[in-house]
């Protein structure tokens, strides 16, 4: 049995819809009993635990083959990020009292830089759970595609996209959260020992300027400083300030 921490987002639901379509048994972690209420009509049986809650994460993982964790998304961390400490402290304890054979972290490209940024929160679940001696397999996926539905409305509203990412030329690793997905799936089905890091990127690079000019191929854009503009207005852009990633 395979236990599912984010299970009613992207990619936790993903995963678990791909075991259960290879006919593997799946234990649903949720918060919400009602939002869990899905996958018990899909055969799942079903935990509530709270990602900071080291008993109830301790009984939503007892007796399962593999984990899947995918630590919560914090956009505003408090300086520190305690928040992410308590969660990735709050794991390693639940996965050290059940031991299960294998385990899948979400985790993502970058996460290895030593400066402070949101993708610290990830780095510091790596650490907490890198030492276990638990087979444990770190996903860093690329850039989510799906970001880009967040600026539809601007795109139509205003012409402007603002990006996060920069030099607006430049093309970055992306991927879609499905295949994200689907790669949990299988690696959660496979064996190994120690500690594996993989980077997860889609077959082709994306720029923020091909962003701009998938939406509508007929509205040419061009670019100002911090943003994408799309010819016809002239509101001036600004720079996102921070990452997204879903769950």
């Amino acid at each position: 049995m395979f236990a599912i921490t984010g299970i009613t987002g992207r990619v936790g639901g993903i995963v678990a819809r791909t075991l259960l379509t290879a006919k593997e048994p799946v234990r649903a972690v949720v918060r919400d009993a009602g939002k869990g209420a899905p996958w018990l009509e899909r055969g799942c049986e079903l935990a509530l635990a709270e990602m900071n809650d080291v008993a109830a994460l301790a009984a939503a993982f007892e007796g399962a083959e593999g984990v899947f964790v995918l630590p919560p998304p914090i956009f505003d961390p408090e300086p520190g990020f305690p928040e992410a400490r308590a969660t990735a402290n709050a794991v390693r304890s639940a996965l050290e009292a059940t031991h299960p054979s294998k385990v899948v972290c979400i985790s993502t490209i970058g996460a290895q830089a030593t400066r402070p940024n949101l993708l610290t929160q990830l780095r510091l679940m790596e650490q907490a759970l890198g030492g276990l001696g638990i087979p444990i397999t770190f996903l860093r996926p690329a850039w989510f595609m799906e970001n880009a539905a967040w600026d539809v409305a601007s795109a139509r509203n205003t012409g402007v996209i603002s990006s996060f990412l920069q030099p607006l030329d430049k093309p970055f690793p992306m991927v879609a959260t499905a295949d994200v997905g689907r790669t949990v799936a299988k690696l959660l089905q496979e064996t190994w020992t120690g500690r594996r890091t993989f980077e997860l990127e889609g077959p082709r690079r994306v720029s923020p300027n091909d962003i701009a000019a998938s939406p509508d191929r007929s509205c040419p854009s061009r670019i100002l400083e911090g943003s994408i503009q799309v010819a016809g207005h002239e509101e001036p852009g600004t720079t996102r300030p921070d990452a997204r990633w879903l769950q």
